[in-house]
């Protein structure tokens, strides 16, 4: 069974993590983003997954190979973007793809039963079935509402109007070969504002999902998933956490250090003595000075801290900066990456 994954984003509201490292494969309690969701796939029977490319896409390629335990991988390019339904076609026209299709948006970690999805969408004659989550604010998602069947009765995109529902379009979509040949080629194309609408009332059902589902593409996000993960909120095969419920690399220099609660520090990390970290992520190979404090923020890869800095919740440094000792990084702030490291 195959899968496409549409990994071809920026990564603009992540930045300045996302300046040089492609979304996709940016590190996730310490392993590639993507890895949680081929290891999901693969829990379903995915044996195929095409990773649809654009900015960044060879860094995609580099990282993840073209295997990853048992499921073989292969990569599409976008050469401009084509939105979310224009690298299906591209991916068509490269040949290939079977009847149905399995697609999810690259910046999704969930744990939804896609198994059920499938058997629902069988069941049904759907010609495209959407997985639906319910969230507590619905305006930056597309809203779905279906009938008591699952037929989904409107696909109202972002709006600043009530909403019918608190059920949302989770970005997991199984799809015929009818929907692949309703996208045109050669130009950008959205599911969302140009397919769906069109499908309604015509074989477009909804399958709603109560497990767990997060969209990364926000710092607070990324950092809320990382967390989850460590409190085994959502299932996986990470490494035993220590005593803090913390991630520390085996290659890190942490005496002296207090680290956790709920810390991540990548390989050839070092932390100085009297330096403090709480809930903070540490990419490879960060140097922080002693008597540092860092809470709830993300450090690129190779940032240096000086002796006594401190850097505030939610604010992210991009690779390579230097931050300077005594400095105070303020919360929200956005450090952006050294030149070098972009």
């Amino acid at each position: 069974m195959q899968a496409l994954v549409l990994a071809g984003g920026e990564g603009t509201r992540l930045r300045p993590l996302t300046s040089g490292v492609p979304k996709p494969v940016l590190p996730l309690a310490g392993r590639p983003f993507l890895i949680f969701v081929l290891d999901w796939l693969g829990r379903h029977g995915i044996d195929e997954v095409i990773l649809s490319c654009g900015f960044l896409g060879d860094g995609v390629a580099r990282v993840l190979g073209t295997e990853h335990r048992g499921i073989a991988l292969r990569y599409v390019n976008e050469d401009e973007p084509l939105g979310t339904a224009g690298p299906v076609k591209l991916a068509a026209l490269h040949g290939g793809l079977e009847d149905r299709l399995i697609v999810l948006n690259g910046d999704v970690l969930t744990d939804a039963d896609l198994t059920a999805e499938l058997d629902q969408h069988s069941r049904t004659g759907a010609v495209a079935t959407l997985a639906l989550t319910a969230v507590d604010d619905t305006s930056s998602y597309g809203v779905v509402p279906t009938d008591d069947d699952g037929r989904v009765e409107a696909f109202l995109e972002k709006s600043g109007a009530p909403a019918p529902t608190n059920r949302i379009n989770a970005g997991v979509y199984v799809l015929e070969r009818d929907v692949l040949d309703m996208i045109p080629d050669g130009r950008a194309v959205s599911f969302e504002r140009e397919i769906f609408p069109e499908l309604v009332g015509n074989g477009l059902y909804g399958y709603s999902d109560d497990g767990y589902w997060i969209d990364i593409g926000t710092p607070d996000r990324y950092l809320e998933a990382t967390w989850d993960l460590l409190a085994g909120v959502l299932g996986s095969d990470l490494p035993p956490r220590d005593e803090s419920g913390s991630l520390i690399a085996d290659s890190c220099i942490t005496s002296g250090a207090r680290i956790g609660p709920q810390a991540v520090l990548g390989p050839h990390c070092s932390v100085g003595a009297g330096a403090w970290l709480e809930r903070a992520v540490l990419h490879e190979r960060v140097i922080v000075g002693a008597d540092c404090h860092i809470t709830e923020s993300v450090l690129g890869a190779g940032v240096v801290v000086g002796h006594g800095a401190r850097i505030e919740a939610r604010a992210v440094v991009g690779s390579g900066a230097d931050i300077p000792a005594g400095a105070v990084v303020k919360a929200g702030s956005r450090v952006p990456a050294a030149a070098a490291a972009r």
